[in-house]
């Protein structure tokens, strides 16, 4: 039961997720106030997309919710500084933004390592 309400919240994550991704990019297109700040918009964007329906997937797979996660978190990470500096924070957290790729990349190789020990 427990494991079923947190793929549940996973999935509902993902799919905030997701959508923030959509308006992050519908922003970068139509309001940013600098070709960088669209560009920065658009990458955050995309990762996050991407990381977002990737995990997604991975929650049909049993074992995977914590490399869906992973996924999660770190696309968040990764785009929510991207974000801040689109929108005139200071560029220091462009030094935060690796970790979440970092996450996102760890989500991965743990989902391919689980994916294979299961095979």
């Amino acid at each position: 039961m427990a494991e079923d309400r947190d793929v549940g919240l996973t999935a509902a994550l993902a799919a905030l997720s997701a959508a923030l991704a959509v308006a992050a990019g519908a922003f970068g297109a139509h309001a940013a106030a600098s070709p960088k700040a669209a560009q920065w918009l658009e990458t955050g964007g995309h990762y996050q997309l991407v990381h977002a329906v990737a995990a997604l997937v991975l929650l049909r797979w049993p074992g995977l919710l914590r490399p869906a996660w992973c996924l999660i978190a770190g696309s968040l990470i990764f785009a929510a500084t991207l974000y801040a500096m689109a929108l005139g924070a200071p560029l220091w957290l462009g030094a935060i933004t690796p970790v979440g790729g970092l996450l996102m990349i760890g989500g991965w190789l743990w989902a391919a390592w689980r994916l294979l020990k299961a095979s």
